[in-house]
């Protein structure tokens, strides 16, 4: 499986040219396109500014020598390539598995060319298998959790050490699982407008490109 995390971030750097502002995904398969920019900088000289999407980015992309900028610095992001938790055949995905679904939403937003990477397990035929992550403010975070319960949510808080996970935002997240969703969009909207929540883990319409790694070797779709 690392292996064709491999394959996927590395055929995603292959976009990446100079003079570029890159959006930097988290996540075992970002990791690799990470990885494989830093080489470039250090070994061909590509120069291009970073704009990450997590803490644990920030200190990949620093230790690899890659320039940074803040988001709140930059207009347009030329390119982003993050990974994703599952992906459906209308380019629909549940992201925030690896707990920065706000940054990686925040940083894909203004985004021109917004790339997944993933491999071939990753692409379903209906989201909802993978809990979807909802992160909310610590505040009215309990009150949120027994709306969702009674809802049939069947939803569960992410945890670290035997504690409440906290995001680098400083906000919790409640793992939905739900099984199926029916209708991403709507139930997508349906959680934004709820009082307390921050943002959820459905990228709706937002990626161009899919890069998808498996035993037949890497598939580009496109959206």
């Amino acid at each position: 499986m690392e292996a064709l995390k491999k394959l996927a971030g590395l055929k995603a750097a292959e976009y990446v040219t100079d003079g570029m502002i890159v959006g930097l995904g988290t996540g075992s398969t970002a990791y690799y396109f990470v990885e494989e920019l830093g080489r470039r900088v250090n070994e061909e000289g590509l120069s291009i500014i970073g704009v990450t999407t997590s803490s644990q980015t920030t200190k990949q992309a620093e230790s690899l020598g890659i320039p940074l900028k803040a988001v709140d610095d930059i207009d347009i992001i030329d390119l982003t390539v993050d990974g994703a938790d599952e992906v459906d055949p209308q380019f629909n995905g549940i992201k925030g598995g690896g707990g920065a679904l706000l940054m990686e939403k925040i940083v894909a937003t203004p985004t021109k060319e917004y790339i997944w990477v993933v491999d071939e397990s990753k692409m379903v035929e209906q989201l909802g298998a993978f809990k979807l992550p909802v992160e909310v403010v610590q505040y009215g975070a309990d009150r949120l959790f027994r709306y969702f319960e009674k809802e049939g949510f069947k939803p569960s808080y992410r945890q670290t050490d035997d504690q409440r996970f906290v995001t680098d935002m400083q906000n919790y997240i409640i793992d939905l699982d739900l099984g199926k969703i029916e209708d991403p969009i709507g139930f997508g909207k349906q959680l934004k407008a709820m009082v307390g929540v921050v943002d959820h883990g459905l990228f709706n319409g937002m990626v161009n490109k899919v890069i998808v790694a498996g035993q037949d070797g890497v598939k580009v779709l496109e959206a």
